[in-house]
């Protein structure tokens, strides 16, 4: 059984920081990509970052680049998202995806690509 936590989600001031984390059970972190999407109240879903299993290939969207870092730890079946310099629109509940791959320099940023999710993890950015 596969299943995905995410923790660390909070409230926060504008242009602070949050830290989320992602715990993998039921399969190696190493043999899956890893993303994290939002999903704000009455809006669609919306890619955030992405990371390949060799950890070395990296996509994120261009509303999060540049105060964004997604990163694994394998050792410890844990992902985590960083973010940064914090906007009121990044209020939103975020979802930490997995998806099997073979290939070690595999990322996507379609939803329907991602077989297993989280619960989710509120972040409210105030002004």
């Amino acid at each position: 059984q596969v299943r995905l936590v995410e923790s660390g989600g909070g409230l926060v001031q504008a242009g602070g920081s949050l830290r989320l984390s992602c715990a993998l059970s039921g399969r190696s972190l190493s043999s899956v990509v890893m993303a994290w999407f939002r999903e704000a109240p009455g809006k669609e879903r919306e890619f955030v970052a992405a990371v390949s299993r060799s950890g070395r290939n990296t996509y994120y969207a261009e509303s999060v680049k540049g105060r964004c870092t997604i990163s694994r730890d394998d050792a410890v079946n844990t992902a985590y998202l960083q973010l940064d310099s914090l906007k009121p629109e990044d209020t939103a509940l975020y979802y930490c995806a997995a998806d099997q791959a073979f290939s070690t320099v595999r990322v996507s940023s379609r939803a329907n690509e991602y077989e297993y999710w989280g619960q989710g993890s509120q972040v409210t950015v105030s002004s």
